[in-house]
């Protein structure tokens, strides 16, 4: 009997583990679909909210493949593993700074209907990612910090429908460039929260 003792367990931790894995390799392949999709769409529609959209996509499918490969680590390194999302995360928001000085540079009305279209895909993507991704938010740090990034994606894709519907309103590029704008404030407000995350994990080991 003693020889059993903690199986139980460890067999609940593997069964997790693998659980967490499934989901991740899930909505790694939902993000590179979409990201590819809003890239197109970025490009075709001229529109610096999609291709912020699109970058936010191509940065969740990194932060997907290095979650997956440390799912069985220890929770230093997951801890770790965070931090750089976080940098992934930031990176993202530097890129959107850059397109949005180019399309100040370089003004130009974006096409609403692709905007729109490819908007609402997105979306719709990211809540199926979402609903896999909530049971397991509280799972550690790595799932965590996973969630933290879908949950952005909701209000990304929220943000681009309504930058869609305000360029069809007023018939001018500014409100794709003010969503835009404010997507980059979200995306350096998360990296900030999972920076501070991952410090606190790393400091108390």
């Amino acid at each position: 009997m003693s020889e059993c003792c903690g199986c139980g367990k460890t067999m609940d931790v593997a069964a997790m583990q693998a659980k967490q894995r499934r989901v991740l390799t899930t909505v790694l392949v939902i993000n590179l679909a979409t990201f590819a999709m809003m890239a197109f769409a970025a490009w075709y529609s001229h529109s610096s909210s999609l291709l912020s959209g699109s970058l936010d996509n191509l940065g969740d499918a990194l932060t997907y493949t290095i979650s997956l490969a440390v799912v069985g680590a220890s929770m230093r390194a997951k801890a770790k593993v965070a931090f750089f999302k976080g940098l992934l995360i930031l990176g993202a928001a530097v890129a959107v700074g850059v397109q949005i000085a180019w399309r100040l540079a370089n003004p130009a009305v974006p096409l609403f209907e692709g905007m729109g279209i490819a908007a609402a895909l997105n979306l719709a993507a990211n809540a199926v990612c979402l609903w896999l991704l909530t049971p397991h938010r509280t799972g550690d740090v790595n799932m965590a910090s996973v969630w933290e990034c879908s949950r952005n994606d909701i209000f990304e894709g929220c943000a681009v429908l309504l930058a869609a519907a305000l360029v069809w309103a007023f018939g001018a590029g500014w409100p794709d460039l003010l969503i835009a704008a404010a997507l980059l404030v979200m995306f350096l407000r998360s990296s900030l929260r999972v920076f501070r995350a991952s410090l606190r994990e790393m400091q108390s080991r």
